[in-house]
């Protein structure tokens, strides 16, 4: 049986293939301004790459922001249960998983089956955020790429103290006037947002092994910042950014006809 699985979040939008439980490609698009028209363009997109024909797709389930836009989705399951799914998946020893989007981040522990067993969610405020991440990019004037790894070459974290994004990037440009390297800034602020996920994490009470999904993951500054909090090591793995599409993709699997 094929599924298809549509991930269609604020700033990308993900889709997963499966084919009796075996994961066939994935692919990554931006979401732009309409949430349906972005995941049916994912579906056909990936459909081409892999030479599927659309009517041999059995069920779709979508998921992310705008899961309740697209219409062609036999079911819409939250975001939560999709990344729960798709961790487990990947690798079935995982009992924590950090997923940090473009609008929110959350802290989900599991079972042995991949079941959720407790959550929290930042769903309030930018901080704690992909978007977060980007202003303060865009303060300093590095792409988001670069960003994630001069980091690493800090010696001496700059102090980001503020919990509000405007007040943050404020104190960022206040770092910048005083010619602090931009190393240390950027370091400063992997380790403010690694404070508040982390003490999200800490809320739910942290069981590892944990791994780091959604987009963010790919910020090996901010893996390395959370590590050194946690006090544990992180796994990421080659479908972070894809996880919920690939959790969906399963759940459309494993769904009763």
């Amino acid at each position: 049986m094929h599924t298809a699985g549509i991930d269609i979040g604020s700033i990308t939008t993900k889709g997963a293939i499966m084919k009796d439980m075996v994961l066939l490609g994935t692919k990554v698009i931006f979401t732009g301004y309409n949430a349906e028209i972005a995941g049916k363009n994912v579906l056909e997109t990936i459909l081409a790459e892999l030479d599927i024909d659309h009517k041999s797709i059995d069920r779709i389930v979508s998921t992310g922001y705008g899961r309740k836009a697209l219409t062609i989705a036999d079911k819409a399951i939250t975001e939560i249960t999709c990344h729960a799914a798709g961790a487990h998946y990947i690798n079935h020893e995982i009992r924590s998983i950090i997923d940090v989007g473009g609008q929110d981040s959350k802290a989900i522990i599991v079972d042995e089956k991949g079941n959720v067993v407790n959550f929290a969610m930042n769903d309030k405020c930018a901080a704690g955020t992909g978007r977060f991440l980007e202003v303060m990019a865009g303060a300093l004037e590095v792409n988001l790429d670069a960003f994630s790894k001069i980091s690493l070459k800090a010696d001496n974290p700059a102090k980001i103290s503020s919990l509000c994004t405007v007040f943050a990037e404020s104190e960022v440009i206040s770092l910048i006037s005083k010619g602090e390297k931009r190393e240390n800034i950027i370091a400063g602020i992997h380790e403010s947002l690694s404070v508040r996920i982390s003490a999200m994490m800490k809320r739910i009470g942290i069981k590892p092994p944990i791994m780091m999904t959604g987009g963010v993951a790919k910020n090996i500054g901010l893996v390395k910042a959370l590590e050194k909090q946690l006090n544990v090591p992180i796994e990421v793995s080659v479908y972070a950014q894809e996880n919920g599409a690939i959790g969906a993709a399963l759940l459309a699997q494993k769904a009763r006809p």
